[in-house]
């Protein structure tokens, strides 16, 4: 090939996007094929034999267990929050703003685990937030503890850390795949007793529902004393219910100064 040829077609394959050169000596492509040694010819007209592509098995991921193991690995609530932020394998990150990882005191003897942020909650990064945490602060202010009060602190999180769509209950495999992270949430806090309000609270970590039936009767919740009570944006809804609230609150005011 001249020089002029030569030059006009390498401009041609660089307009074509070709930026690089692979071999040690320079391939023809214009060239007919020439046929292997010993290769038989195939028939004229025969349609042209492809090797088929290996059947690759997708591997099958278990995001329970890979939830587990993150949160086995986590030694504090900082590394905790960042293994919950890069869980990728709960579609409800995908809907959320952000990550709700807990508010309080870490020290608290009392934690209260509910269900999921809301629309205020997933807005703020923080749980109740909006009218529902200004009840629940009074509710914990009427019985001398708060999230931030020094002398007699409350830690609170939720079973899901993402806000989930409206008017839905959340899925098993959503509630099983965060339980190892809400296990090892109430391990670094390490409180003396629990509060579970809501339903979706009772069903992930005693695995049962009908909070109507569970609110005042203390189960126990990771190792600890837990008691089922109302949700605040229940008791919003249904103001009459603030009485068998308020017994639960002084029953778990006598627990915490040692009574029955």
């Amino acid at each position: 090939m001249e020089y002029f040829a030569a030059k006009a077609a390498l401009e041609w394959q660089i307009e074509l996007g070709a930026d690089e050169a692979i071999g040690e000596a320079p391939v023809d492509r214009y060239a007919l094929p020439v046929d292997a040694p010993g290769k038989a010819r195939s028939k004229p007209g025969a349609k042209p034999v492809r090797a088929s592509a290996p059947i690759v098995q997708p591997v099958e991921i278990d995001p329970v267990a890979v939830a587990r193991q993150a949160a086995e690995a986590a030694g504090d609530l900082d590394a905790l929050k960042a293994a919950m932020a890069d869980f990728e394998h709960c579609e409800l990150k995908r809907g959320a703003r952000q990550l709700v990882f807990g508010d309080g005191l870490p020290a608290a003897r009392l934690m209260i685990i509910a269900d999921a942020p809301d629309r205020d909650e997933d807005r703020e990064g923080k749980p109740f937030v909006g009218k529902t945490g200004q009840l629940l602060d009074r509710m914990l202010a009427a019985i001398d503890m708060g999230r931030m009060r020094a002398e007699a602190p409350v830690y609170i999180t939720n079973v899901l850390p993402w806000r989930q769509p409206p008017n839905r209950d959340p899925k098993p495999e959503e509630i099983a795949m965060m339980l190892p992270f809400l296990a090892a949430h109430v391990a670094l806090v390490n409180p003396e007793y629990v509060i579970l309000m809501g339903d979706t609270a009772c069903q992930a970590v005693l695995g049962k529902r009908g909070i109507m039936r569970l609110r005042g009767q203390w189960a126990e919740a990771f190792g600890r004393p837990a008691l089922p009570m109302f949700h605040p944006s229940y008791l919003m809804r249904k103001s009459a219910a603030k009485r068998e609230a308020w017994a639960d609150l002084l029953s778990v005011k006598a627990r915490l100064e040692g009574g029955a």
